[in-house]
């Protein structure tokens, strides 16, 4: 706990976590662009400073978590928060992010500094509850200094060098992504075919159909507002970094191409700010059904347990 930790971009996975290693009793230093979050995080017991540059000047390890890789890039290179860490001192990112990005950023780093990935999954909820799955990819001494930090929001799965947390992460969403796209094209089936969606919603959760689309973002269908925690923005930021990857794959990638599709289309249809699910809500619109579903579904940014 001696270590202080520097904490960038507090929005709605960034701002949990970095409270809850707050409550763990490290001494961090916090900043994001908008007040709020930065004045809940002082209020617990956090710091701040008056820019990214001296948060990262003051941590030992600086974790950021930001939206997109220019964001990071914005921060750590045109923000002087890179050149502004102290030999001796780890930045692991936390971002959704290009491991070609992430490598070269530590190629820029100062002599001394080393760099870490360490993208996260869970959802809101998640990062609430201490819950999240953490890719941790870097040098295993970097790994050994950094991961007891990490393990106060969640599991780390140490994945191998520089980059490869990235890779991994975004393999689980593409996973993800694919069964998001897929979910109402079930629900239309069943429902256009008779079955009413409780009971196909029932059957699904216990059987081979299963998922954690199904448990976890289900509701958020069911509630109509189709979790405007994670909009098909990002879904289509970490879809088109998945497109990258693809490159080094010699075959091809037909539902990872599929669902890149389904969420441009939705996005076309709906805006990029709103909730993932709207490739949901296609279905519902083209099929003219409703797929609102009675019951205590509660929001997951509201998930207190």
């Amino acid at each position: 706990m001696t270590e202080t930790i520097g904490f960038i971009g507090l929005g709605n996975m960034g701002l949990p976590m970095c409270l809850n290693l707050i409550e763990a009793g490290f001494d961090v230093v916090a900043f994001d662009l908008r007040p709020e979050p930065v004045t809940e995080a002082i209020a617990i017991g956090g710091r701040t400073a008056a820019d990214v540059a001296a948060v990262a000047a003051q941590a030992d390890i600086l974790l950021t978590s930001l939206p997109r890789p220019d964001h990071v890039d914005g921060v750590m290179r045109a923000g002087g928060a890179l050149a502004a860490l102290r030999p001796g001192s780890v930045w692991a990112d936390l971002t959704t992010n290009r491991r070609e990005f992430v490598e070269a950023l530590a190629d820029q780093a100062p002599k001394g500094v080393t760099v870490m990935d360490s993208p996260v999954t869970g959802a809101v909820d998640g990062a609430r509850n201490k819950r999240l799955t953490l890719f941790a990819g870097g040098a295993d001494s970097d790994l050994d200094r950094v991961v007891p930090v990490l393990e106060n929001l969640g599991r780390v799965i140490r994945c191998g060098a520089l980059g490869t947390g990235n890779v991994v992460k975004l393999v689980t969403n593409q996973l993800w992504f694919i069964h998001a796209a897929s979910i109402g094209e079930g629900f239309a089936l069943g429902m256009a075919n008779g079955v009413e969606l409780p009971v196909l919603y029932d059957a699904i959760c216990d059987s081979v159909g299963d998922s954690f689309v199904a448990r976890h973002d289900g509701p958020s269908i069911f509630a109509g507002h189709y979790d405007p925690s994670f909009t098909l923005d990002l879904c289509l930021k970490d879809l088109g970094l998945l497109r990258e990857l693809g490159g080094n794959v010699d075959a091809e990638l037909v539902m990872t191409d599929a669902a890149h599709g389904v969420f441009e289309n939705a996005a076309e249809r709906y805006g990029r700010d709103v909730g993932e699910l709207h490739v949901a809500k296609r279905l519902e619109d083209d099929a003219h059904l409703s797929f609102r579903m009675e019951g205590d579904w509660t929001a997951p940014w509201d998930v207190t347990d």
